[in-house]
């Protein structure tokens, strides 16, 4: 699961541990058998609801495409996500992305892998630069893409793409700016002619970073691009 050069023996510690180890769960501390979190808790977390653009994934009253997916139609052709970016979702991100806790991929990966068709050739994650790489010391996306390969039977490609420009975290910048700051960030190594790909990642707020990488997909052959992320951020 864990990518960088010590996985296997931090795969098979963290595998030992579960079986070893009665867990408690992260949200409530009740006992939760080998889940990190318990069933009570899981079926409180906040997900979307059935009716959103099938686009975008924001949640809509009517119809079926939200008013910037018409207005501004992306390059990939959808979004499918499990839950809104809400408290505790955005705790255990946000635990799992910048605290260290490598465990919450498990969870996280199999509760999207439960909510997306599975009509895709291959899965690409998300690609970190070499300097947040090394600063975080794991990819957060390629984590939950193993998962959901593993559960999906879907082939990933874990270094099909990658991050060339050193961009600031786009949860910095305000939405107007976070285009253009992806942009020519990318690159694909791979050759991907009539292959239909997903594109794991943990959060989806504007879509920018999404988009940019669908154009790269695209320039490298694929027929089409879904985002496959976690939380869908909503507006305020």
């Amino acid at each position: 699961m864990l990518s960088n050069p010590t996985a296997p023996i931090l795969n098979a510690c963290l595998k030992i541990g579960r079986m070893l180890l009665p867990q408690s769960c992260l949200l409530c501390d009740a006992p939760s058998g080998t889940a990190l979190i318990c069933a009570e808790c899981d079926a409180e977390l906040p997900r979307l609801p059935g009716r959103r653009c099938v686009v975008c994934a924001l949640p809509l009253a009517s119809g079926t495409v939200c008013g910037p997916c018409l207005r501004r139609p992306p390059l990939f052709e959808q979004v499918m996500a499990p839950f809104a970016y809400h408290f505790p979702v955005d705790a255990l991100i946000h635990a799992y992305k910048y605290g260290g806790r490598l465990a919450l991929a498990r969870p996280l990966g199999e509760a999207l892998s439960q909510a997306v068709a599975r009509d895709v050739d291959a899965i690409v994650p998300m690609p970190l630069a070499p300097g947040r790489l090394a600063g975080r010391g794991f990819n957060q996306s390629q984590e939950l893409a193993r998962v959901i390969s593993a559960r999906t039977g879907i082939p990933l490609l874990p270094y099909a793409c990658r991050k060339v420009i050193e961009t600031p975290p786009q949860a910095a910048l305000p939405w107007d700016r976070r285009a253009q700051n992806v942009r020519r960030a990318f690159v694909c190594d791979a050759n991907l002619e009539n292959r239909r790909i997903a594109v794991v990642d943990d959060v989806l707020t504007t879509g920018a970073t999404l988009n940019e990488l669908a154009r790269v997909l695209h320039k490298a052959g694929a027929v089409s691009v879904e985002g496959w992320v976690v939380a869908r951020t909503l507006p305020r």
